[in-house]
């Protein structure tokens, strides 16, 4: 149980999770790629238009099925912006690539795409783009110049499930994109995540990498009479527990986006005038973006100020947690060639912001609730 009245997260049942995953057990087939398996990836590659889409464990397994998909190198260079999860540069440094940390924009905390073209080098053999919060990049510019450099992109969509960017699915622009199922998610199955692929000579090899270097999966489809050790891999299958259970959100995606999107424009219009009045930034959303209401957060005029947001929040039992810290002032960052001022608008946004509550349960009440807490905050 947890601590907090009104918790950042709480997990909900929204559909039949309990009925599908009782249904997964009677079947006799528990491990991965079993029917309900079969229906998530059905369901992403015909509503997202991907090529295939393949369960993994989470996101992580699937960035690092990217990295090896991409034959990420001692000494290979990818791109990434510092404000980001941990997983999104260490994926590509487990394959000994090393990162090229770039800012982000002050308005979508976005990889900045003016700021690109100078980190290309000829080691460059990645950019990895992650829409923060669920709005996209500026896909048009990043592509325009994957497009002229050779440089593949890799979407960290861990945050924009259902998103868009100018009308058209965000996991669609990169070579290969990741899904996140984490139950911080809009929709969950506790751990999980998918890989999307976008160009086709990757999927015979993605296959095998995901069963575990076998090519196990033409195997079942009759192409080969035995299955044996192919090339690298790992286990990148989640069980069909987990498929169930996300079947069944996902399922009910439409009212799942409906209620957040009314969660999220609750705040913005209670919040408005008090963040006006106190100086404090709420997300910024360009009007050629659909996000799927993934978060919403507050940017407090000092450190101070966010400090102090959170601890009387917590005082009301409510969590309001900060989020990223700048990759390249960690110890591993610096490790890796990070150095304090490159990227001066991750280092202040990492110090100013907080997140508020929002989750698919979230009732108006404790929503109120929270709203009612802000607003009474004086920074």
């Amino acid at each position: 149980m947890s601590e907090w009245r009104i918790p950042f997260n709480r997990p909900a049942l929204v559909g039949n999770e309990l009925l599908y995953v009782r249904q997964a057990v009677e079947s006799g087939h528990l491990s991965g790629d079993g029917a309900f398996s079969r229906c998530c990836s059905e369901l992403l590659e015909s509503l997202l238009g991907v090529g295939r889409a393949m369960l993994t464990p989470s996101a992580t397994h699937a960035l690092e099925m990217s990295a090896l998909l991409l034959e990420i190198e001692p000494g290979d260079e990818f791109i990434v912006p510092s404000f980001a999860f941990v997983t999104t540069a260490n994926a590509f440094v487990l394959r000994g690539g090393r990162p090229a940390f770039v800012d982000v924009r002050p308005d979508t905390l976005n990889l900045d795409e003016n700021r690109l073209r100078g980190r290309i080098t000829p080691r460059t053999k990645a950019i990895v783009a992650l829409h923060y919060a669920g709005v996209a990049c500026e896909m048009d510019a990043i592509q325009e110049i994957s497009r002229e450099t050779g440089v593949p992109v890799v979407e960290d969509n861990a945050h924009g499930l259902f998103g868009t960017y100018r009308g058209r699915p965000l996991g669609t622009f990169g070579c290969l994109a990741v899904q996140s199922f984490h139950e911080t998610k809009n929709f969950t199955c506790g751990e999980g995540g998918a890989l999307l692929i976008n160009r086709p000579d990757f999927v015979e090899r993605a296959e095998i990498l995901r069963e575990k270097g076998t090519d196990r999966s033409r195997f079942f489809r009759g192409q080969v009479d035995r299955y044996t050790w192919v090339d690298l891999g790992s286990s990148y299958l989640p069980s069909e527990l987990q498929a169930a259970f996300l079947y069944a959100q996902l399922e009910v995606r439409e009212c799942v986006q409906t209620r957040r999107a009314a969660l999220c424009e609750r705040y913005r219009r209670q919040l408005g005038d008090w963040a006006t009045r106190h100086g404090v930034g709420l997300p910024q959303i360009p009007v050629h973006c659909e996000p799927p209401h993934h978060l919403f957060y507050l940017i407090l005029p000092t450190p101070e100020a966010r400090r102090a947001l959170s601890e009387a929040l917590a005082g009301r039992g409510i969590l309001a947690p900060f989020h990223y810290q700048p990759l390249h002032l960690s110890r591993m960052g610096r490790r890796l060639g990070g150095r304090p001022g490159e990227c001066p608008v991750t280092e202040r946004v990492s110090e100013l912001l907080v997140r508020l509550p929002l989750f698919n349960g979230m009732t108006d009440a404790e929503q109120a609730e929270v709203i009612e807490a802000v607003r009474d905050f004086e920074p």
